[in-house]
């Protein structure tokens, strides 16, 4: 017993130590690219570049992870880890030094195209590895709920360190800096033991489409759930400013009220892993679902910061706790040989929703005023609640 009580904590502190590197890698990528969403619009305005040139640098972001997502869903499948995730730092690596480099729109925008290509792909290595490494739907459950901080930690060190170097040395200081960060994850991915060898095929296997993964029924709901979720943070981060600025907000109180929302997004996240045991994803996808469109119903009606920052805590609440639980169940819903295809999938919907949702809800707001885009998204989400209820009870790992 003795021995097995050792190996035990040996398996849990190499759990850990694999966990940490994989969270580590993949805030060098994301910071990275949450410091060029910054630093790039910012230095295209001191250079006096036109609203119409901003917002196309901006997009160019998407752009590349919306095109490539599926091809790196399947490579992360066949390679594994750490050929993905190098990849993903050398392209981010190269974006950050390209800006460095020239400040031509050219430049710029091909350093935001590498940056938003570069972390994309390492969220999907990350995501794939991070659910092989869990024995069972609890514990899949906790590790995605630790997984989910690198984006929060990625939002707060990225921009914090763009800021400081734009304020206190340049712009190129600034690109330079962020380009340590991928060098970093190049470092800290040799920390993540390499992937098991995949046996040989006994038989050629006919070439696959992504879509096919919709012919399952239970797959076609979570996506759906999914790209509910995506939209749901375009529709907030639309319509808030706006709703605010007509509520006679100052900008301050509108950054507060922004804040809540991430301060409880990553708090919730903080707290499902030590209640993983109790928690059934199903329930936890259709209540947080449930939650987010009551909240989405009610903000029109409100006036006040404070008020307004509640509902943002409270959606922050709901949408942390949907992301692991999202996860989860698509790990155990996708057959084991597709997850990294499976992911890319995941990861072109969401794109597409920030691609395109922002233009639907611009004109939505011009047509009809803000408070439908709020009404429309809360009955939208309460839509996806009665789709998350029909997930399975139970998840069952599908076979390859």
């Amino acid at each position: 017993m003795p021995s097995a009580d050792r190996a035990a904590r040996e398996d849990r502190s190499q759990l850990g130590l694999t966990l940490l590197a994989l969270v580590a890698a993949q805030v060098g990528l994301h910071g990275c690219l949450n410091g060029m969403r910054m630093t790039i619009p910012l230095l295209a305005v001191s250079e006096a570049r036109g609203a119409a040139v901003i917002g196309l640098l901006m997009a160019l972001f998407a752009v590349f992870p919306f095109l490539l997502a599926i091809p790196a869903g399947r490579l992360v499948d066949r390679r594994g880890y750490h050929p993905a995730s190098r990849i993903g730092a050398v392209l981010a690596l190269a974006g950050a030094t390209l800006g460095a480099l020239s400040s031509h729109v050219l430049a710029l925008g091909s350093a935001a195209a590498l940056v938003g290509a570069g972390s994309a792909i390492g969220m999907i290595s990350l995501q794939r590895t991070a659910g092989r490494l869990a024995r069972g739907d609890a514990e899949r459950l906790r590790i995605f709920s630790w997984v989910a901080l690198a984006p929060s930690v990625a939002t707060f060190v990225g921009p914090m360190l763009a800021g400081a170097l734009i304020d206190h040395v340049s712009y190129r200081a600034a690109f330079v800096g962020l380009a340590l960060l991928p060098l970093g994850t190049l470092l800290v991915t040799a920390l993540v033991p390499a992937d098991a060898p995949r046996p040989p095929a006994s038989a050629p296997v006919a070439p696959r489409k992504a879509w096919d993964l919709l012919g399952d029924a239970d797959l076609r709901r979570l996506f759906f759930i999914n790209w509910l979720i995506a939209a749901c943070w375009d529709a907030h981060a639309f319509a808030l400013p706006i709703l605010g600025h007509q509520r006679g907000l100052s900008a301050s109180a509108i950054g507060t009220v922004l804040a809540s929302y991430a301060v409880t997004s990553a708090a919730v996240r903080l707290v499902i892993p030590f209640m993983a045991d109790r928690l059934q994803p199903r329930w936890l996808i259709t209540v947080a679902l449930s939650l987010t469109a009551s909240v989405f119903l009610l903000y029109p009606w409100l006036t006040s910061a404070w008020a307004m920052a509640a509902c943002a805590g409270t959606i922050g609440i709901g949408l942390g706790a949907i992301q692991p639980a999202v996860m989860s169940t698509l790990h155990t819903l996708a057959p084991a040989d597709r997850q990294g295809e499976a992911l890319g999938l995941r990861s072109t919907v969401i794109h597409f929703s920030t691609l395109v949702m922002p233009l639907t809800f611009g004109a939505v707001g011009a047509a009809m005023g803000v408070a439908p885009v709020f009404w429309m998204t809360g009955v939208a989400l309460s839509a996806g609640a009665w789709a998350a209820f029909g997930l399975p009870a139970r998840n069952k790992e599908k076979p390859c």
